[in-house]
């Protein structure tokens, strides 16, 4: 009977995994797999709807200042592409000097950049994906090498960009702020970052690519009209992304990007820090001419921004929220916290096993974001049922790993899974705009350098315990954090 009891209080969550597997919106999902907790809720605990409601409406509180950051992100990753941001990244990497094999590594760097300026990796891939295939084409490049180094950095800002949706939801899920998050895993992540760059590098001479440089280019006489018909309809904010490459934009607009890096790092706070992105982008915009008026700013802009926060991600993760504190109210995850807790012999490896779990998620669900709002409130709680920290600090740190985890085994794990719909969308946009060669989602695999590393890296320093001479992304040790199975 406890069994059965157990079982059916983990039913919402196989409803919710079951409808996103099935393709169907989280929007939709996350409402029926409310629902379907309250039922339980209601027959294994006898929980009232009031119960249910206000524990919900307790969970929802809880990410309120998350819900405002994605606004506000959602409006700087405009401005920083309508006014010239972004570009101004893409130019600065071309300034560089772009050989055969040299390709790669400019391209894992730039799209890192421009993901951290955007906040998203499908648009940095989709913007991105036509100037480096065909550079790589033109100087004699690897199509395989070049296009896993630009899928691999676009992930790198979906992980660590301040105004990146899966960064803010993951970290809202475990209850962290985002800055503290980025200064907690920020030397990790460059780590990575460098030694992608390392591995493209020695592949491209490996390979026995050429050092020539390649001359200037016009990237639209490059592009079939079939590549831009596609962009125009999937993503039209990388052919005006493109626009102001082959125009031009000065330079300093990569000073708004540098600015919000520079105070997140300088621990202000995250409002802060995006308001700073978003005045700094639209003033040096007029100064190059690429703002217009205050009232363009505010209708096409900001207004756009929060609109299209509140038109997807902001219901979805109130809908999450809700169903994470019904599922808590009923100590739903309770039997899983306790076959976590039973392989653990001590906290870090409960935090690796939460690191598993989160990808073993993101391979079922194939989807990055369902994985952090399915398997988030789990490693939460998880680490909740079994962890004693002697301060609320050290139970912090724990929190913000659980967010790298969500996180990084989100976007970065889904380089590594085949059928991953992230990997169906990147190959459906590089076949478009760079029709020579028929990539497929196994192609993404072979050298995919960031990705290995990250996921690697990050199971690898977390079990061993290694990360403590990793700055500001070791976890407390014991005894400050213990096993509760360890008290007795």
């Amino acid at each position: 009977m406890k069994f059965l009891k157990g079982f059916l209080k983990f039913v919402p969550v196989f409803i919710l995994a079951g409808l996103m597997i099935a393709k169907i919106d989280a929007l939709i999902a996350a409402p029926i797999a409310f629902f379907a907790a309250v039922l339980a809720a209601m027959f294994t605990e006898k929980k009232k709807w009031n119960d249910c409601l206000n524990s919900a409406l307790e969970s929802v509180k809880n990410i309120l200042v998350a819900l405002f950051i994605l606004m506000l992100a959602y409006t700087m990753a405009n401005c920083f592409m309508g006014y010239g941001v972004g570009a101004a990244v893409v130019t600065v990497a071309l300034k560089l000097g772009v050989t055969a094999r040299t390709v790669a590594v400019i391209g894992l760097v730039c799209t890192a950049a421009l993901s951290v300026a955007t906040g998203t990796s499908w648009g940095t891939f989709a913007a991105c994906a036509p100037i480096f295939l065909w550079l790589s084409h033109i100087v004699g490049g690897n199509v395989y090498l070049t296009v896993c180094a630009i899928a691999g950095g676009a992930c790198f800002g979906d992980n660590i960009g301040l105004i990146s949706d899966t960064t803010i939801v993951s970290s809202g899920i475990q209850g962290v702020q985002v800055v503290d998050r980025i200064r907690h895993q920020g030397v990790w992540s460059l780590s990575c970052l460098i030694l992608a760059a390392v591995a493209d590098y020695i592949a491209g001479i490996a390979l026995g690519l050429s050092s020539t440089k390649a001359g200037a280019f016009n990237l639209y006489e490059n592009l079939s009209g079939d590549a831009i018909a596609y962009l125009e309809e999937e993503k039209p904010i990388a052919l005006e992304l493109l626009s102001q490459v082959d125009k031009g934009v000065p330079i300093y607009m990569v000073i708004p990007l540098i600015l919000v890096i520079v105070l997140a790092i300088c621990k202000f706070n995250t409002f802060a820090c995006i308001v700073s992105g978003i005045v700094s982008s639209y003033l040096l915009g007029l100064v190059a001419g690429t703002a217009g008026s205050i009232s363009e700013f505010l209708n096409d802009y900001l207004y756009a921004g929060f609109a299209d926060a509140g038109a997807w991600v902001i219901p979805m993760m109130m809908w999450v929220a809700a169903f994470g504190g019904v599922m808590q109210l009923m100590d739903a995850f309770a039997p899983l916290a306790f076959v976590i807790g039973k392989l653990s012999f001590k906290v870090r490896h409960l935090l690796g096993w939460n690191a598993v779990l989160s990808l073993l998620g993101n391979a079922a669900l194939s989807d990055e974001m369902a994985q952090i709002v399915t398997i988030g409130p789990v490693i939460k709680q998880v680490t909740e049922e079994n962890v004693i920290a002697e301060t609320e600090e050290d139970m912090y740190k724990l929190k913000l790993r659980n967010a790298t985890f969500g996180d990084a085994m989100g976007v970065f794990g889904s380089q590594l899974i085949p059928w991953h719909v992230y990997l169906g969308f990147y190959v459906g946009v590089a076949v478009a705009v760079y029709p020579l060669v028929k990539l497929t989602q196994i192609d993404f695999l072979k050298f995919n350098f960031m990705a290995i590393i990250a996921v690697a890296s990050l199971l690898i320093l977390t079990f061993t315990g290694l990360d403590r001479f990793v700055p500001l992304f070791g976890l407390p040790r014991e005894p400050k954090v213990r096993l509760k199975k360890n008290e007795k």
